[in-house]
């Protein structure tokens, strides 16, 4: 398998990941124009006072993406380094970026909390499952 096809998935995590930062401040400009708040007034505690859930649930989503993503980023990294990406981890890895995906847009939408939990846990097990697969594999190999 040519190993660079498990950049596919991690780039659709960048794209992700800038995606919500764009959505995220033209829904937090909208605000601070909304409610005329001054630049220097804009402080974190300012934000929180003021934003409804449609402004707070893009950030917070955003800060999710720097979370399991990362382990996910060094994962695909050790995969193409050791040259271990197999049709079995790429789809792993797109099955992890598909459910942040719908993750994400249920963050920065209608928010159902416990539809979300449900996506989150689907895809921290996939990349936990991706993991111990390749732990046992180096185990196995030493």
């Amino acid at each position: 398998m040519n190993q660079t096809l498990v950049f596919g998935p991690m780039l659709a995590m960048f794209l992700l990941t800038i995606c919500v930062w764009v959505h995220m401040y033209i829904k937090r400009i909208g605000l601070i124009r909304a409610h005329r708040v001054m630049a220097d007034e804009v402080t974190h505690e300012k934000l929180a006072e003021i934003s409804p859930p449609d402004v707070s649930n893009p950030s917070d989503n955003l800060k999710n993406l720097f979370e399991v993503p990362t382990i996910f980023y060094a994962f695909v990294l050790y995969l193409y380094v050791t040259s271990q990406a197999d049709p079995v981890y790429l789809a792993g890895c797109w099955a992890f970026a598909g459910l942040r995906i719908v993750h994400s847009a249920i963050h920065c939408t209608f928010n159902k909390v416990m539809l979300r939990f449900l996506v989150y846990v689907a895809s921290t097990l996939v990349i936990w499952a991706m993991i111990v697969r390749a732990v046992v594999e180096y185990l196995q190999a030493g």
